[in-house]
């Protein structure tokens, strides 16, 4: 008795025409057999511990291995094996003369070998695998053996569903810049502050890749700006963190990545393993010369819009 153990690669296709590798092997085999007479007036007496040369069949012959199960009457006996990789036949022979073998049905067990989720795209992932039965055939039950049927074919689904979820706590969506410390260093002590800066925490799900984009309410140059009432206007940059298990298109960890308008630099975030509302950090700054400009405008507030943009759409 021999079936397919061995590894065979499957394509499946979702709609979008995205291809991906399955893995699938059989690793066990089992079903009723039908000896064609009373097992005790076969064997003379003896019953299934004679009728096989490797005794009883939940004792699986050498390579497949046992489940210990084994049912029926001294008629039939219905039994299941698990079968090692690359296992070859799985050989028994009748001790006696039989009235007849039938394999009243057949089951099997399969392994998979999954495409990775984490890197295949979104979609419902469609391939199949055709086997044939019959002797020498990929399911082979001896050359006495004939099916009905010659082949099977098994049929795999894949849904692959993606997540990428931002949740901005409560009053995150406004950010106030301040100098390190705060502004007392300013008020009591005159010490002019150097930057002015808020690293906002945003939580993050994500199981696929994405690309991050900045919007401005008023651009400058690559990045955005925040401005006087008088049109005075200086650069804020925006940077981004973002946890571990989290990479750019290089493989590097993200800290403090520039976002720019262009998109240069994050067009690509690839996870390594699910990322579970883990805290991501977005880093808001005006640097120490703007600083200084702004503070040639006394009694100035300055105010920008900034919309950062996570898409799954690469």
């Amino acid at each position: 008795m021999k079936v397919p153990s061995e590894w065979r690669n499957v394509t499946v296709t979702n709609e979008q025409g995205d291809s991906a590798q399955l893995d699938v092997r059989i690793s066990g085999i089992g079903g009723r057999a039908d000896h064609g007479g009373d097992v005790q007036v076969i064997t003379g007496g003896g019953g299934y511990n004679e009728l096989w040369n490797t005794g009883r069949w939940h004792n699986a012959p050498t390579p497949c291995i046992p489940t210990g199960g084994l049912n029926g009457t001294s008629y039939y006996v219905v039994w299941f094996w698990l079968v090692p990789e690359n296992a070859g036949a799985c050989a028994t022979q009748a001790q006696f003369d039989l009235p007849e073998l039938h394999f009243r049905y057949l089951s099997f067990g399969y392994e998979l070998r999954t495409p990775n989720p984490l890197s295949t795209p979104a979609g419902i992932y469609r391939g199949s695998q055709t086997y044939t039965i019959g002797p020498g055939l990929d399911f082979d039950f001896g050359d006495r053996v004939l099916p009905v049927g010659n082949t099977v074919t098994l049929n795999f689904v894949l849904d692959v569903d993606h997540i990428l979820k931002v949740e901005v706590p409560p009053g995150g969506n406004r950010v106030q810049l301040e100098p390190q410390g705060g502004w007392q260093g300013w008020l009591q002590n005159g010490r002019k502050p150097t930057r002015l800066f808020r690293d906002q925490t945003v939580n993050l799900w994500a199981s696929s890749q994405f690309k991050m984009t900045l919007e401005c309410g008023a651009p400058m140059g690559n990045t955005c700006s925040v401005r006087n009432a008088a049109g005075h206007q200086v650069p804020l940059d925006v940077a981004v963190t973002l946890p571990p298990g989290l990479s750019d298109a290089g493989g590097r960890l993200v800290n403090r990545l520039p976002l720019r308008l262009d998109g240069s630099g994050t067009e690509l975030f690839q996870p390594s393993r699910y990322i579970d509302r883990k805290p991501s950090t977005l880093h808001f700054e005006v640097q120490a010369d703007s600083v200084a400009q702004m503070l040639e405008q006394p009694g100035s507030t300055y105010n920008g819009d900034v919309t950062v943009v996570w898409d799954s759409a690469i």
